[in-house]
C-alpha cells in the first residue's frame, strides 16, 4: 500500500548503515587483545567534544602522526579509566546508546587538499567514498523510551555517571531519615568507611596501538552492507521524478591525498559519493552529528537541490533519516524528521521499513523470500 505522504528526501548515515559498522572492528580488536569490553568506545565518547577523534571528524586536525599520538592519549586517559570501572563497567543500568557512540563516525574518504582547504561547491554537493554497514532498524519515535545499542549491537548495562550519583543522593537521604529514627531508641555503631576506587586499586590501563586500531576500523567500514547498500543502489537508479532525493549525512574523516582510501584516488565513476544527490560530510562542514546545526544544513542543501530541479523545496518534515545511533536519530526527530533506526545484524528490517515509507521496491526477490 502506497504511503499517504512519501518523503521528498531520504538521508542515509554511512558507517553502520550503508557500510559495516566500525564498532564491530572495535569489538574484534578488544577481544583479540584482551581489552575490557567497550573500553575503547567509552574512552572515545567520553573524550568529547574535543577529543582527537571528534576534532578529526570536524576537519579541525589532519590525519597524521600528531593525530595518532593524541588519539592514543585519549585511549590512555587515567581519569576516564577510573570512571569506566566505577560508573560504567560495574553499573547495572541500561546504556543509552553505549557511552554515546555518536562520538564514532562514518569513515568516508574525503578530499584532503593539503588536508585543510576550504571545500569547493563541487565537493560539498558531491557524493561519498567508502561504504559498508550492518544493522536493521527499529523505528524510534518521540516518547519511545530508551534506545539500546548493544555490545555494540545488543542491550548492554551501563549507566550515566550523573544518574548514578543522583540515585546515591536519594538513597542516602532515605537511609539518613531511617537512622535518625533508630537512634532515638538505640545507640548507633559507627558506619564502616566508604569504599573508594583509586588508580592503585584498578587493573593497569591496556596498551592500545591507536594507529593499528584506527586502520582496522577504516578497513572494516569499506565493506558494503548486504541489504542497505543494494537498496541504495536500487533507489538511486530510479528516474529522478519517481524517487525521493537520495542524500547522505555522515560523520566523516579526511584521508591524506596519497592514501589508498583517499577520494582523490578514485575515478569519478567509482567514487561512492556518486550514489547520492547531496552529500553532507562532517569533516567538510566543520560540524558533526548529533549537533542540530548539521541537520539544518542538510535540509538547506536538500531544499536548494530540489528547487534547482523544479521542485517546490524541502523541509525537515519532508525527510526520513536512517542511522544506527539513537542520539543521532533523537536530534532528527526533534527537528521533525521521520527516522528509521538501523540495528546491527538486522539491517534488512530498515530496508523493509524504508519500502513502507516510500512505497518503492528496494529488495531483490531472494532477500524478500528469505527475510519476509
Amino acid at each position: 500500500m502506497a504511503p499517504s505522504k512519501p518523503p521528498k528526501a531520504v538521508l542515509f548515515d554511512i558507517g553502520g548503515v550503508c557500510v559495516l559498522s566500525p564498532l564491530e572492528a572495535i569489538t574484534t580488536y578488544e577481544n583479540k587483545n584482551q581489552i575490557p569490553s567497550s573500553w575503547i568506545n567509552f574512552a572515545i565518547s567520553r573524550s568529547a567534544p574535543n577529543g582527537f577523534w571528534q576534532r578529526l571528524e570536524r576537519g579541525e586536525i589532519k590525519m597524521d602522526e600528531q593525530f595518532f599520538k593524541g588519539f592514543n592519549a585519549d585511549l590512555r586517559n587515567e581519569k576516564l579509566w577510573k570512571e569506566y570501572h566505577t560508573n560504567f563497567r560495574n553499573s547495572k543500568k541500561k546504556l543509552k546508546d553505549v557511552a554515546n557512540p555518536t562520538q564514532l563516525g562514518d569513515h568516508v574518504s574525503l578530499k584532503a587538499e593539503a588536508a585543510h582547504s576550504t571545500p569547493t561547491d563541487q565537493d560539498r554537493g558531491a557524493h561519498s567514498s567508502a561504504m559498508s554497514g550492518q544493522e536493521a532498524p527499529e523505528r524510534r519515535r518521540e516518547g519511545d523510551g530508551q534506545t539500546s545499542l548493544s555490545k555494540l549491537a545488543k542491550d548492554t548495562t551501563i549507566s550515566d555517571p550523573v544518574s548514578i550519583e543522583s540515585e546515591d543522593v536519594v538513597q542516602g537521604a532515605g537511609s539518613d531519615t531511617a537512622s535518625t529514627s533508630r537512634q532515638s531508641t538505640s545507640s548507633s555503631s559507627p558506619s564502616p568507611p566508604e569504599a573508594t576506587t583509586t588508580l592503585d586499586s584498578l587493573p593497569p590501563l591496556p596498551n592500545i596501538d591507536a594507529e593499528s586500531l584506527f586502520w582496522s576500523m577504516m578497513a572494516h567500514a569499506r565493506n558494503p552492507d548486504p541489504y542497505v547498500f543494494p537498496a541504495l543502489l536500487r533507489l538511486e537508479k530510479l528516474p529522478q521524478k519517481e524517487r525521493p532525493i537520495v542524500a547522505a549525512l555522515s560523520n566523516t574523516t579526511i584521508f591524506p591525498p596519497d592514501h589508498p582510501y583517499s577520494r582523490l584516488k578514485h575515478a569519478p565513476e567509482s567514487d561512492p559519493r556518486s550514489h547520492f544527490d547531496v552529500f553532507i560530510s562532517s569533516a567538510e562542514v566543520g560540524l558533526r552529528k548529533p549537533d542540530p546545526k548539521i541537520y539544518e544544513l542538510a535540509v538547506e542543501r536538500l531544499d536548494k537541490f530540489d528547487k534547482e530541479h523544479g521542485g517546490d523545496g524541502v523541509k525537515a518534515e519532508d525527510c526520513i533519516f536512517l542511522d544506527d545511533i539513537g542520539e543521532n536519530l533523537k536530534t532528527a526527530r526533534g527537528l521533525n524528521m521521520k527516522t528509521i533506526k538501523v540495528v546491527l545484524g538486522k539491517t534488512w528490517r530498515a530496508v523493509k521499513e524504508l519500502e513502507q515509507e516510500t512505497g518503492l521496491d528496494l529488495m531483490d526477490d531472494n532477500t524478500r523470500r528469505s527475510k519476509l
